[in-house]
């Protein structure tokens, strides 16, 4: 498709996102895109993400892509993938800018409902995405949510996969697997959406912790999981009761917690909000702190520049042999990702970029 590139509406460490304009009015195209770009030579997270894309089109929850293009700008080659354009932003945004710095129990359950249905289709395609947040969950102009950012999903090959030491995704919302032994399969969406869940009902995030490596280690040694908000009702709080299981095994799947009482009777999240549908939550302050949106944003941690990226892929590979196979136990591996030879948590993988 012959298109033009308009204003930058924000950048990543992959590159921009800009909005585009389909040429000649681009007849079966969205008139409303934006087109993700970076260098050619450092495209490969992008050119996955257009890969899987392709593979799951005809999910209403799932961002669509118009297709891909190389252009020439400033004597550079650059890869770019059209997508489609979320005109009201991220779920992340929405629960920010509510009064109440968390959703009522009917929308999250309407949002919940429709990220099952999305996580279903991802994983009966073969993949897992990987990277499930509030700011991957976008939503298009008639209200319904968009799973987005898939430069982190890889194909499932069933029975769980070890990626070594390597951590993938956010660590916020990283399940015990993933900490634990890089096992990564569709169970792990699941954890990252009951993570999804808890914030959406409180508007803080599911762990309480300042600190990554105290994070991590909570997550994957010993038995703790998050607390259940206790603004849920009893459905809500037996539904995350079944997301948060440290046993992936045991986890309920996407198809499962679709017939859970907490979605089953929820109704489509495409239905307008009316005014009438409000709900003034009383006696409840403003939570200050939201989710981080790096590895290292958590309340101890300043920075002169803050950054908006916070999908990570950190691997140990260029160390000995001896010093990167997996250890033994949960603690001790965890223990090596935060030696001398850590991982550097300031490499933020391809992320998509909040549009506002």
């Amino acid at each position: 498709m012959d298109w033009v590139r308009g204003q930058t509406v924000g950048h990543g460490s992959f590159g921009k996102v800009s909005m585009a304009t389909a040429r000649n009015g681009g007849v079966g195209f969205s008139p409303a895109m934006v087109v993700k770009s970076c260098s050619a030579s450092r495209a490969a997270s992008l050119l996955n993400e257009k890969r899987i894309l392709d593979e799951l089109q005809g999910c209403p929850e799932i961002v669509r892509c118009f297709g891909d293009s190389y252009s020439f700008e400033k004597g550079e080659k650059i890869y770019n993938v059209l997508l489609e354009f979320a005109s009201r932003g991220s779920l992340g945004d929405k629960i920010k800018d509510s009064g109440d710095y968390r959703l009522p129990e009917f929308e999250t359950r309407r949002y919940t409902k429709a990220l099952l249905r999305g996580l279903r289709f991802i994983h009966e395609t073969g993949y897992v995405h990987c990277d499930v947040k509030l700011d991957n969950i976008l939503l298009g102009e008639d209200g319904r949510i968009r799973i987005a950012d898939f430069g982190l999903a890889k194909r499932y090959g069933g029975g769980g996969e070890s990626l070594g030491c390597e951590l993938r995704g956010t660590p916020m919302y990283m399940s015990p697997e993933m900490v634990a032994s890089g096992e990564q399969g569709p169970a792990a969406d699941i954890w990252a959406l009951g993570c999804v869940v808890a914030e959406m009902a409180t508007g803080a995030p599911a762990w309480n912790c300042s600190n990554v490596a105290a994070l991590l280690m909570r997550i994957g040694v010993g038995e703790e999981v998050p607390e259940i908000p206790g603004e849920l009702s009893s459905e809500g709080q037996d539904f995350l009761g079944k997301c948060f299981l440290k046993d992936p095994r045991k986890r309920w799947t996407a198809e499962m917690l679709l017939n859970h009482p907490f979605v089953a009777a929820a109704e489509n999240d495409g239905e307008e909000f009316c005014a009438a549908d409000t709900v003034t939550l009383k006696d409840k302050s403003p939570v200050p702190f939201t989710s981080p949106r790096c590895p290292f944003d958590f309340p101890d941690w300043t920075s002169e520049t803050e950054s908006r990226q916070s999908s990570v892929t950190c691997s140990i590979t260029s160390l000995p042999e001896s010093e990167y196979s997996r250890p033994s136990s949960p603690a001790t591996r965890l223990r090596g990702l935060f030696s001398d030879h850590s991982p550097n948590w300031s490499e933020v993988a391809d992320g998509w970029v909040s549009i506002r």
